[in-house]
């Protein structure tokens, strides 16, 4: 399985402005299949919080910032996006939440599969416990 990591993104610039890129397994782990954004989030909410059983995804903060919150067998652990040249690489099973979402953050996700409800784990007790399953062997 592969790690929960900060991805660099390609960033190209000049006097006129700076222009990022993603190409498929160049700068990602995966073929991209699904693109979707979350915006307009408003004040205290959160987003996610559930895990995939197959998906794994990139996300990337175009717009303002948001905190990432991901269980992981050491506790939660937090990453906070704020430049659109950083994306954060979550690998399938892992459980995570959205939150502390800036005033017109957009937070584009890249998934490397298109989307099927089944492949959803909105129980955290569910996950907590498959994951236990999968590392006891």
């Amino acid at each position: 399985m592969s790690a929960i990591r900060l991805i660099d993104i390609p960033k190209l610039m000049d006097d006129r402005g700076n222009l990022s890129f993603i190409e498929n397994m160049a700068d990602l782990p995966f073929n991209i299949e699904r693109v979707f954004w979350t915006y307009d989030v408003p004040g205290g909410e959160t987003r996610g919080g559930h895990a995939y059983h197959k998906s794994e995804e990139l996300l990337v903060a175009l717009s303002g910032s948001f905190d990432v919150v991901v269980k992981t067998a050491e506790g939660d652990q937090t990453f906070s996006l704020n430049r659109s040249y950083y994306g954060l690489y979550l690998p399938a099973m892992t459980w995570k939440h959205l939150e502390n979402f800036s005033t017109n953050a957009l937070c584009l996700t890249l998934s490397s599969t298109h989307y099927d409800k089944s492949d959803y784990i909105y129980d955290v007790d569910q996950f907590q416990k498959f994951m236990n399953e999968v590392s006891q062997g």
